[in-house]
């Protein structure tokens, strides 16, 4: 069978429960209304082919993000990341004003708007790719959306601020919603699950069903599990491992790994800008498993590592 109308296909399908071990059933065997949803083609988002993967390229115009914090809060500056992002292969870019670093404070409306607004203006008149704006406030989207922004990410899964998904939902706006536990100041403390994989598969579900009801259909929402955001290492790579899960969940997939700081700890990079190698590998996992969508600062390594495993995969005249 198909995975999510993708290249990759799947002959198995495991079936997880709460109160035993999973097990595999042949793929014939899945129930019609489950089959159809890791089966069928993912429509585009933003314009973007959801059967390739596509990299959204990172732009933090805040002085505190845990990697880049500071070195594009100039509008001339993120202009100009932008525009090597795109050049470098990003199909999407994302514009975040508020870092959600752990630890971190929120930032002032009329602040994160004044941080997005003028170069999401700028670098919508410069590049052809979508603009995502990465925000969880309704007023920071609603300019963004004004000023060229095409796509809402929002990291509190929509539950920070209520009028945001009806927003999105009269501007006709797709959208990704992200599993967190807590909020960006506490969600390090002590996070814990009864099944991380189970229990953000069900937050996810409920939060696709909640935007469906006011109106964001299913085919313009993508679901991303929220590495780092409330979770321990160990949670991290469970849900890596078993990130194909998500298709279940009949949406594009987008994954936020990059430089995060379980990269760092396994591979005994201590600062963020060293975690390249140890973020193109997670890259390639998630490619693997059939994710559509991965957020990413360098753009240009992992396009050429992606180009490498298609070739590798596929032959020569996919590898680009």
């Amino acid at each position: 069978m198909p995975l999510a109308g993708g290249p990759l296909w799947f002959t198995e399908v495991a079936v997880y429960r709460r109160d035993a071990k999973p097990d595999l059933i042949p793929a014939k065997a899945v129930p019609d209304d489950a089959l159809e949803r890791l089966t069928a083609a993912r429509a585009p988002i933003a314009g973007c082919r959801m059967d390739t993967v596509t990299l959204m390229g990172i732009l933090n115009v805040t002085p505190d993000s845990f990697s880049d914090g500071g070195r594009f809060l100039e509008p001339e500056a993120a202009v100009a990341q932008a525009q090597e992002m795109v050049r470098d292969g990003a199909g999407i870019i994302d514009v975040g004003g508020e870092s959600t670093r752990p630890g971190s404070t929120p930032v002032p409306v009329e602040e994160e708007i004044a941080r997005v607004e003028v170069p999401i203006t700028a670098i919508s008149g410069l590049v052809d790719v979508p603009i995502s704006i990465d925000t969880r406030k309704t007023a920071v989207a609603e300019a963004a959306l004004d000023a060229g922004a095409t796509l809402v990410n929002d990291v509190s899964g929509f539950t920070y601020d209520t009028a945001l998904g009806p927003l999105c939902a009269r501007r006709d706006v797709p959208v990704c919603v992200m599993h967190a536990q807590g909020d960006p100041q506490t969600m390090q403390d002590a996070p814990t699950y009864d099944d991380v994989r189970l229990d953000v598969f069900d937050f996810l579900s409920r939060r696709v069903d909640a935007l469906v009801d006011i109106g964001i259909p299913r085919d313009r929402i993508m679901v991303d599990p929220g590495i780092g955001f409330g979770k321990t290492l160990h949670h991290n790579l469970s849900l890596l491992n078993d990130i194909s899960l998500f298709h279940g969940l009949g949406c594009p997939i987008l994954l936020g790994a990059s430089r995060k700081k379980f990269i760092g700890t396994i591979s005994g990079a201590g600062n963020a800008d060293t975690r390249m190698a140890g973020s193109v590998s997670v890259a390639l996992h998630a490619a693997s498993q059939g994710v559509q969508v991965i957020r990413v600062h360098d753009v240009k390594e992992t396009r050429q590592a992606l180009a490498l495993w298609r070739a590798i995969e596929w032959g020569y005249e996919h590898g680009a």
